[in-house]
């Protein structure tokens, strides 16, 4: 089989092919880099740092393992030991970790190899992948759209077939959020499933390791291989994960929420009309829909806004020019050398945002922000609470537009922060999410739509998704003039 066919393989068929001995390691590892999407990652530009030789080796020995041999782009914020660490950053350098993350050496265990890492917004600090000292990242779809963000490169990796996995982080929808700009499935998990050790923080109480995969029964297999308590990260939950494998099982007797009070306005028609297909699918597949109101925090984006960046002030407070990466050169006073150093290496959103965590966690404005917004905090938890009183899961949309245009909103923080609003809630109630794509817009661009749960429900919410991949399926096969697989247009 040719690299051509090998690429659009499923991580689940083409493990299996390489534990049987009919595809070489190699050859599965390649597949992404010497089929299309070789000529389509120039214009994409979703990685960062690749290099053959150290792909090379290690595909030496890795022929068992659920994901034996299948190749996976991880986010320049995940410690890697064969590829440097610059979460997009100039103040980083071209620093390389002496140690993988938990979640990169379970990728290994598994026998995953990874092929490269993945552009982000600096620090992860962004909605497009445009605040990157590397460049933007271009929506494979679309090469005059942004691809979502932070992870906005794991993303578009995944989407035009470099890999069929992803690791991304999401601490505000860094992972749902590009997955549905480039038409892919974006797991969140429940916050401390996934351990954090080995990925450089932003918000530490809200960062969660993410997965992206083309497939629901793909994103199942990668929470099952790295979901689990890890010794290195005190924030992991205890005990065993949740049993995802009755990912294709059905929705029959389940029930999902429809706060259709949240897209009443400010939300594109297209966005919508996902929407309602979705809950078609599920309703088919023997789900029942239950209407209700849901307000999840009337201030959840200035709470998130607080802690995010309360947070991030507090976690790059390390990064200072002495320790590793950029350091201005002769500059002999120390508070001088911070100065510069952090003023040349930080883009302008990190230090916008720094500057708003320093000011909301000093003297005589703590108790008014920043504590305030954690009390705003639980009560947004309370609020999701109650609604899983209701419905066994949520439906609703992940951004309230399709992927908008390069340099579109750059220039109005505001904007680019408002393209969260339906994200931020599960971070800040630490319950787990998933994006569903839902094929394509009249303008060519992937549509999605988003599923929310209580605590642990991964299992609900790929069940829900598969359903949702089932009818998008079927509907596809019913309107001849679409293409038999939503790949980018750039074919």
């Amino acid at each position: 089989m040719t690299a051509s066919e090998l690429w659009r393989h499923s991580a689940r068929a083409l493990a299996g092919r390489v534990r049987s001995g009919s595809t070489g390691v190699n050859d599965a590892v390649e597949s992404g880099w010497e089929g299309p999407a070789a000529s389509w990652e120039a214009e994409v530009h979703a990685i960062v740092h690749a290099d053959r030789a150290a792909r090379e080796k290690a595909c030496a020995g890795s022929r068992s393992g659920a994901l034996a041999g299948v190749p996976v782009v991880v986010k320049d914020n995940l410690c890697t030991t064969e590829y440097p660490t610059t979460c997009a950053s100039r103040i980083l350098g071209r620093w390389t970790s002496p140690y993988d993350a938990t979640v990169v050496a379970r990728l290994r265990e598994a026998g995953a190899i990874v092929t490269g890492k993945g552009n982000m917004d600096e620090f992860a600090m962004g909605s497009s992948t445009e605040f990157s000292a590397f460049g933007p990242t271009r929506n494979p779809y679309d090469l005059t759209r942004v691809p979502g963000g932070s992870s906005g490169g794991p993303a578009a990796a995944v989407a035009y077939g470099l890999a069929p996995l992803g690791l991304g982080s999401d601490t505000g929808g860094s992972v749902r959020q590009p997955a549905a700009f480039c038409g892919v499935f974006g797991l969140k998990p429940t916050y401390g499933r996934l351990s954090r050790y080995g990925l450089v923080a932003f918000g530490s109480s809200l960062d969660q390791v993410g997965v992206f995969a083309r497939h629901a029964g793909d994103a199942a297999l990668a929470y099952e291989i790295l979901a689990g308590p890890d010794p290195f990260d005190a924030t992991t939950r205890p005990g065993p994960a949740p049993d995802v494998s009755g990912w294709d099982r059905g929705v029959r007797g389940l029930c999902f929420g429809w706060p259709a009070n949240l897209w009443k306005e400010g939300v594109e028609r297209e966005v919508i009309a996902g929407l309602e297909d979705a809950a078609s699918w599920l309703e088919r597949a023997g789900a029942v829909r239950v209407p209700f109101d849901f307000l999840p925090g009337e201030y959840a984006v200035a709470t998130y806004y607080l802690v995010a960046t309360a947070e991030a002030s507090s976690n790059l407070a390390r990064f200072d020019g002495v320790r590793y990466g950029f350091r201005h050169a002769d500059t002999p006073e120390v508070a001088e050398l911070y100065r510069r150093t952090r003023s040349e290496g930080f883009g302008p959103e990190v230090q916008r945002r720094i500057l708003l965590g320093t000011y909301a966690l000093s003297a005589g404005y703590y108790d008014a922000y920043y504590l305030k917004a954690q009390r705003a905090r639980t009560r947004i938890r309370q609020e999701y609470e109650d609604a899983f009183r209701r419905c066994d899961f949520m439906l609703l949309p992940v951004s309230p537009t399709l992927p908008f245009r390069l340099g579109e909103k750059t220039d109005d923080p505001l904007a680019m922060y408002l393209s969260d609003i339906f994200t931020i809630g599960a971070n800040l109630a630490g319950i787990p999410g998933l994006t569903c794509p839902v094929g394509l817009a009249a303008s060519g661009l992937p549509r999605a739509v988003q599923l929310l749960g209580p605590y642990d429900s991964e299992p609900v919410l790929l069940r829900a998704g598969r359903a949702i991949e089932v009818g998008g399926e079927e509907a596809r096969l019913d309107r001849e003039h679409e293409q038999e697989f939503a790949w980018p247009a750039k074919r």
